[in-house]
């Protein structure tokens, strides 16, 4: 038997003080991380809030829902009246009082900088609380009743439930649009309902996107692109053909029970509240539209500069592209000949083609995917859009991918006005690569893999994500000017197109805050038009017509596009000889979506 060992006084005191230490350590880390969990947990449970309200939204954020816990039967939200607003600012202010009991300095760099950013922009969303009726849902140009059938024809099916759900929200259209029909009479009692031009073109619309003759035919893009769906599950055996056939059949029976309907008491509903518009110009000529303008800019951009401020930057912009243009046409005075256009054709034609030289060319100014096997490309389509909607859609448009399936993107290409070569290049760079479609899978690979806290997926920055857009499609014209090499003309021409686009989205970016901001009338912006050499009163009608039924939209573009231009300057000043083209667009991919004031502030501090 081994005698007993007895401590020593300093032997207590070493292992007492090392219980203390050791205590001190864990209750340290403990003080530490409850921030840190508090913060996720308060940021995941308002996430998850978010997408389970809206069975839309959640299947184009997330493919496999039922992986976070997301089932039950599909939702499709509907408004509810005047109520609907105050619930809204009461579920504002709970949040920002539970961000305000967790610690920004107790979280790690990404949780604090996510913070910041989930603060500014609840804030923001607070702040608009104040303009219940100047939304517009059924705008004429991006309204609910042309973008809600674009996202049910590319309603993924990855398995059967899927649609069940789809179907399910197709049961909802009526519900959805009585709702959004309840906020336009509120909007119009309120005396801010749009004018009889704007009604007419939703009314208009209302009888042409559900048509009648085309649903009764089977020749309807939501029939036509369901059935293909419906054939793919078939030949992957998701389902059989026996129920392939009763789900084409509810289908069917829904759009014309149901959808068709809906647009109808929509169109009809627009037609009783035509002339109850009081103003046909810009916000100015509301009660609190100025207001309104400024919240809207700084929500929709990003920017926190002031109106005067974006004023000076939009001139100055303006002006040096027009000396830089008129100097081009002086050295090449050939490029006053528009007969010439068609001989500086791009060498691509398909798509196909100029996606693949985009992602050579950009290979060196940009980074690969963040992907461990290094070998991740994301496929994409390109389709067309449905001949019925080439008037209500974009020229393109990029659908964003699910969050956790990232391999299947697709690029949609307005063809009603056939694209030349130059155009559908400098479009794709601005759509799939490097922009959209990049940036998109760029962003959420990295935040993937480091763990950043998933409400930073449902920040939604239209400064930013447009913004960068427009940047990269600039650059597209010089990988154009590249492939030119033995025509200094073609070259030159590619040239003169880059700034003229500049100059047009600088000058409706202008325009839009002298609409809506200084009230601007048509025969004002007639005379800044005319000096620019449009004095087609049809054009200068429907351009006027376009900034006042989409405020602020032309600057989400243009603001942004400036902004990325002004940190990338800023970045090169801090970084010096180390700056790099390279460097920066890592640097701007890797923080992610953001506010500029974000964007500026990660930037010094790094």
């Amino acid at each position: 038997m081994l005698p007993k060992k007895t401590l020593t006084k300093k032997q207590w005191l070493f292992y007492l003080l090392l219980f203390i230490i050791f205590t001190l350590l864990v209750l340290g880390i403990r003080f530490l991380t409850d921030d840190k969990r508090q913060f996720h947990r308060f940021t995941e449970q308002l996430f998850l809030s978010d997408l389970s309200s809206n069975t839309l939204s959640l299947h184009y954020t997330l493919a496999y829902p039922e992986a976070y816990g997301l089932e039950g039967k599909a939702v499709l939200p509907s408004y509810a009246g005047s109520d609907t607003s105050s619930q809204d600012r009461e579920e504002l202010l709970a949040s920002l009082a539970a961000l305000s009991d967790i610690s920004k300095d107790k979280l790690s760099e990404n949780d604090s900088y996510a913070y910041e950013l989930l603060v500014r922009y609840l804030n923001r969303r607070l702040a608009g609380e104040q303009f219940t009726y100047y939304g517009d849902p059924l705008s004429p140009n991006s309204g609910m009743q042309s973008g809600l059938p674009i996202l049910l024809a590319d309603y993924t099916f990855r398995k059967e439930q899927d649609i069940i759900d789809y179907l399910d929200i197709i049961e909802q259209t009526g519900d959805y649009f009585n709702g959004l029909v309840l906020y336009e009479k509120e909007k119009s009692q309120a005396g801010l309902f749009m004018s009889d031009y704007s009604a007419g073109k939703v009314i208009e619309q209302c009888d042409m996107i559900m048509d009648k003759q085309q649903l009764s035919e089977g020749t309807h893009f939501l029939t036509t692109t369901f059935e293909e769906r419906m054939a793919e599950l078939v030949s992957d055996g998701i389902i059989t053909q026996d129920s392939a056939d009763k789900y084409i059949s509810e289908n069917n029976r829904l759009l014309t029970t149901v959808m068709q309907p809906a647009y109808e008491q929509t169109g009809d509903a627009f037609t009783v509240l035509e002339g109850t518009g009081v103003n046909e110009k810009g916000l100015f000529y509301f009660p609190e539209g100025r207001a309104y303008y400024e919240y809207l800019l700084a929500s929709t951009t990003g920017s926190d500069r002031s109106i005067s401020e974006i004023k000076k930057l939009l001139f100055e912009d303006f002006q040096n592209n027009y000396d830089a243009l008129v100097n081009l046409i002086t050295k090449y005075h050939q490029l006053a000949d528009y007969s010439l256009a068609e001989s500086f054709a791009l060498p691509l034609t398909t798509p196909e083609e100029m996606l693949s030289d985009l992602q050579t060319r950009m290979s060196k100014d940009f980074p690969s995917f963040p992907d461990q096997n290094r070998d991740f490309t994301p496929a994409c389509t390109i389709k067309n859009v449905s001949s019925s909607m080439e008037d209500y859609c974009s020229p393109a448009y990029y659908l964003t991918p699910p969050i956790d399936d990232m391999r299947n993107n697709i690029i949609y290409i307005n063809r009603k006005n056939s694209p030349d070569s130059l155009t559908l290049y400098t479009t794709l760079a601005h759509e799939g690569y490097p922009g959209h479609l990049y940036q998109t899978v760029y962003s959420q690979l990295y935040m993937n893999q480091n763990d950043e806290s998933c409400i930073r997926y449902l920040l939604h920055y239209g400064g930013y994500v447009e913004g960068w857009a427009l940047y990269v499609e600039n650059m597209s014209y010089y990988y154009a000017q590249a492939q030119a090499k033995t025509n200094p003309y073609a070259a030159a021409y590619y040239e003169t197109c880059r700034l003229n686009r500049n100059l047009q989205l600088c000058l409706y970016s202008l325009l839009d805050i002298a609409i809506h901001y200084e009230g601007a009338s048509v025969a004002q912006v007639q005379k800044i038009l005319q000096t620019i050499g449009i004095t087609n009163p049809s054009t200068v009608t429907n351009i006027y017509q376009y900034i006042v039924e989409e405020p602020v939209n032309y600057l989400k573009y243009y603001l942004g596009f400036l902004e990325f231009q002004l940190l990338k300057e800023k970045a090169a000043t801090l970084w010096g000889d180390s700056f790099t083209l390279y460097r920066f667009h890592q640097f701007v991919l890797e923080t992610g979506p953001s506010d500029f004031t974000g964007l500026h502030t990660r930037l010094e501090s790094g």
